[in-house]
């Protein structure tokens, strides 16, 4: 079984490492420099004193006066010659230093040595002291012999006992403040980090309306940051998917009632001829308005395969430089019998033969198709009327009409699929699946193009495309 170490005591105990392992690192230093500070200060006054000893030369007096001064400070001193026998202070037994020959080399060389640890004094008594011998040299540069200087190391123990107490205090004084200031940012930082998982449990409990303030100091900051991004595109996402949801129902009841009205007429009809009810000429209308129903729900059905693979980005486009009046003179063709029949004109400009463009020649008959279709739809004895120009950057159509016109929620609405600007106006013969504009839209954009629309009511519409040049402007 895992034991649980929440996150507070997780920073605050790595906090607490941190600070202890610093505090006890310098602690340590501190005291062995301060040790050798004293032992420093020592050797310095160590080699003071052994200046003025050897500025007394052999006077008795003044080596006595310092010979008093210094023992006072438990420190003694020695005078020996060259072979390392005491000469000063006398004594009856002979004392002969305890160095070795190696040293004593050294000191003829005129060399000082520093013994900061040694096993007996200047007299050879055991007890561990501190010594410094500097050489003799007379005014002739002559080796004479050398003084030693020595203070028990003991001497040092009270004032390392001061320094080990000091050091103690300051200790436990850092290891409280240490505890105290890893409890003070371990509760700063985790407030943060809950501040993050409290909005989190408010996301998945649905509520997206949420932002943290942060200011972009540090990795929580942006952390915060990137939070309010995935909750704002989690929203956008959400009210994305309500809206996909209500279009599918709106899909749903559209798909349902295009194929019902043609379907129940076809059924209607197929009853008629099973049951003989027609005679020989109303049989053969029944059969020319079955083929026409059956157009009508192909064409329906294509339309929703044609725009659904568009979507899904499952279509080609095979781009070649053409002459705009080529296609849309198929169209006007194409189209001749429905302008007729409402009347209309499909009217294009004289200088539109000159203007080539760069697409896919049959998708953009399409769009062509689907723009004329929706003018004819909504226009009655009027004209339609198709522009061409162009520049260094764009091939531009316009498409418009005098009809009835839109008004501005129309136009906003117009290129969702299945929309009917008017849903009472519904003239079959030209197409009121409501997929022409929206299919329309989808193609240009695919072509990297750009389409808008401008109406007035009672005036008219206007569609104007921009399709990109690119053919052209790599020559």
């Amino acid at each position: 079984m895992r034991l649980r170490f929440p996150y507070f005591y997780q920073i605050m105990a790595g906090f607490l490492v941190v600070i202890m392992t610093l505090i006890i690192v310098t602690s340590t230093s501190f005291f062995y420099f301060g040790r050798n500070q004293l032992l420093n200060n020592l050797e310095a006054s160590f080699f003071h004193y052994a200046e003025l000893i050897q500025d007394a030369g052999k006077n008795p007096e003044r080596l006595e006066v310092y010979n008093d001064i210094l023992r006072n400070q438990q420190v003694e001193y020695g005078i020996f010659d060259a072979q390392g026998e005491m000469i000063y202070p006398s004594s009856q037994e002979n004392i002969h230093v305890s160095i070795g020959e190696e040293e004593l080399n050294r000191l003829a060389e005129g060399k000082s040595l520093l013994l900061r640890s040694q096993t007996v004094d200047l007299r050879g008594n055991d007890i561990e002291t501190a010594i410094i011998y500097t050489p003799i040299i007379n005014d002739y540069g002559i080796y004479e012999g050398f003084i030693g200087i020595g203070r028990p190391v003991s001497h040092l123990g009270g004032q390392m006992n001061e320094l080990k107490q000091n050091i103690t205090r300051a200790f436990i004084i850092s290891t409280v403040s240490a505890i105290i200031l890893s409890v003070l940012f371990s509760y700063f930082l985790v407030k943060r980090v809950n501040r993050l998982s409290k909005a989190s449990r408010r996301v998945a409990e649905g509520d997206y309306d949420i932002y943290i303030d942060h200011s972009n100091r540090d990795e929580i900051d942006r952390l915060s940051s990137d939070f309010n991004k995935m909750v704002k595109a989690l929203n956008e996402w959400r009210k994305e998917v309500v809206h996909l949801e209500e279009r599918r129902k709106t899909f749903m009841q559209d798909v349902a009632h295009e194929m019902r009205t043609p379907l129940t007429t076809i059924n209607g009809l197929l009853e008629g001829l099973e049951y003989g009810v027609f005679d020989k000429e109303q049989e053969m209308r029944s059969i020319k308005l079955m083929r026409k129903e059956t157009t009508r729900l192909i064409r329906l059905v294509n339309e929703n395969l044609d725009y659904e693979n568009i979507q899904s980005n499952r279509i080609v486009l095979r781009k070649n430089e053409f002459p705009v009046i080529e296609a849309i003179e198929e169209v006007r063709e194409q189209l001749t019998n429905i302008a007729e029949e409402s009347n209309n004109e499909i009217v294009l400009d004289d200088d539109i033969e000159d203007i080539m463009i760069y697409a896919d020649y049959d998708r953009f008959k399409q769009i062509i198709v689907n723009l004329l279709k929706n003018a004819l739809q909504f226009t009655s004895e009027g004209v339609v009327h198709i522009g061409a120009e162009q520049n260094k950057e764009f091939t531009i159509l316009t498409v418009s009409d005098n009809g009835l016109g839109m008004t501005d929620d129309e136009i906003e609405n117009i290129w969702d699929r299945y929309y009917k600007a008017d849903p009472s106006r519904k003239n079959t013969k030209y197409g009121e699946s409501g997929l022409g504009l929206p299919i329309v839209k989808q193609i240009v954009e695919l072509h990297d193009g750009t389409i808008n629309v401008s109406s007035k009511i009672g005036e008219g519409t206007v569609f104007t495309i921009k399709f990109p040049r690119t053919r052209l402007q790599n020559r």
